[in-house]
């Protein structure tokens, strides 16, 4: 078994079992009333893979980017509790590459924004806090 770090290294008995995606499905809400990027990630779970519908703010309206598969992550190689994700959306303008992960119960979400279609706009980085709708109100 090849590593490139020491906890690469598991017992290969540690890896029968599959990934709890329980931690992942639902709503999540931007914790920032005031975003002017993604406002929501509806996150849902269906044979052992998830999907992503993303929904950010638009100029009078939500914009629906449609949904896309994700790659699943866990915190460590022998784990088997899904702790983040990574989903990509291609606009054919810009590329958009979401990385994700649960921390205090929170997704914390980092935006990869690529711009393709020669406008000039510089690449950008953002990270924003979402919190798992519950439905209450």
């Amino acid at each position: 078994m090849q590593l490139a770090q020491i906890c690469d290294l598991i017992k290969s008995n540690a890896i029968s079992d599959p990934i709890d995606l329980s931690s992942l499905p639902g709503m999540w809400v931007n914790s920032n009333p005031d975003t002017k990027g993604i406002a929501r990630l509806v996150v849902s779970e269906s044979g052992g893979k998830l999907s992503l519908q993303t929904f950010a703010i638009g100029p009078e309206d939500l914009i629906d980017w449609g949904v896309t598969y994700a790659a699943i992550f866990t915190a460590t190689p022998s784990s088997r509790l899904a702790a983040g994700f990574s989903a990509q959306y291609d606009f054919g303008f810009a590329e958009v590459r979401l990385l994700g992960m649960i921390m205090k119960g929170l997704i914390v979400l980092a935006q990869f924004h690529n711009f393709k279609d020669g406008s000039k706009r510089a690449d950008y980085f953002a990270r924003e806090y979402y919190a798992l709708a519950h439905g209450r109100y």
